[in-house]
């Protein structure tokens, strides 16, 4: 007998199918109103969704007229796509790495991804040992999510984006003209693009972006357009400039340890002076702000050594940092 040919599905269909699936399996018996209000689709779009199911995943759906709604009449797992069971675990457990981005419009549409490939596997509940992965909390990341989806948008079609926007050292408002290259997570989240009235590239910070709307201007995207090509072989996140300098750090008591156990940049060079009880770390990055800032979190068991203006903007910065403790 001929196999019938599943349909393909898409990734927003995969996400709301996901959804669909958790709230029949929860025995609420949802209707087709109700899951397009709490999908924000339309009904006709449901109702495809709910016949897909039943036609290419198989799946026993039934309509209860008394309950007004939908529910399995049999028992039903969503199709693990040919998954092994070694990797829906790493998937499922891939999920406490996505806890970073739990503020972001990333980590549903991801979460609901995984949690659909792996369920067939997992039984609708992880097995203990994922929770032994974990990431101790951060700062929540503060957005706009009507302002990430808009320069998403803009990234997919190569449109120009054009806002308002306050800069960190410069709040004056000034309106800018942008060829969104990629967004950045870091300790925030950032535009990476090509402003056209600076004419060079620059970072912004989505949460100071006001007054946002996609032009029909199309850009074409440069070949070389990521965003970690500028940072000189630095890994110090979301910060760079046009030069690339050599830094040269001197790490003392437990900082010698922890300086260790990491890789500053791609072309870091460690050296060892046990009679001076010295770690000496040299590499190259576009990224001096970030260094300087990192640079303090070790208080006096770290110490520039070069380049000098980098010296200088580092006593610069302690000296005021002891004039305010006074």
């Amino acid at each position: 007998m001929a196999k019938t040919k599943r349909k393909s599905m898409n990734h927003p269909q995969l996400v709301r199918i996901s959804k669909i699936h958790k709230k029949i399996l929860s025995g609420t018996y949802p209707n087709t109103n109700e899951l397009a209000s709490e999908l924000e689709t339309s009904v006709i779009t449901i109702s495809r969704d709910i016949e897909f199911m039943r036609d290419s995943m198989m799946a026993p759906i039934a309509y209860n007229s008394s309950e007004r709604g939908y529910y399995y009449y049999e028992k039903f797992d969503m199709p693990n796509y040919s998954l092994s069971d070694e990797d829906v675990e790493v998937i499922a457990s891939a999920k406490i790495l996505l806890s970073h981005f739990k503020d972001t419009p990333l980590y549903e549409d991801a979460k609901n991804i995984i949690d659909l490939l792996s369920q067939s596997v997992i039984k609708n509940h992880e097995p203990d040992y994922v929770n032994r992965i974990a990431l101790p909390a951060r700062p929540q990341i503060k957005y706009d999510k009507l302002i990430w989806n808009t320069i998403w948008e803009a990234i997919k079609e190569n449109k120009v984006i054009e806002f308002d926007y306050n800069g960190r050292w410069n709040t004056e408002t000034t309106h800018r003209r942008v060829r969104p290259y990629q967004l950045l997570m870091d300790d925030g989240i950032f535009l990476f693009g090509f402003s056209e009235e600076r004419n060079a590239e620059r970072l912004f910070s989505i949460t100071r972006i006001k007054n946002l709307v996609i032009t029909d201007s199309d850009f074409e995207l440069p070949g070389d357009y990521a965003f970690e090509t500028r940072c000189g072989g630095g890994k110090f996140g979301a910060f760079f400039t046009d030069e690339i300098h050599e830094f040269k750090i001197e790490f003392y008591g437990d900082a010698r340890a922890v300086i260790r156990e990491m890789v500053l940049a791609d072309d870091e060079k460690l050296e060892e002076d046990d009679t001076r009880n010295t770690t000496i770390a040299t590499f190259s990055s576009t990224q001096y702000y970030r260094i300087e800032e990192w640079l303090m979190t070790f208080g006096h068991n770290a110490k520039p050594v070069s380049p000098d203006w980098f010296v200088e903007d580092w006593k610069w910065e302690i000296s005021e940092m002891a004039r305010i403790a006074k």
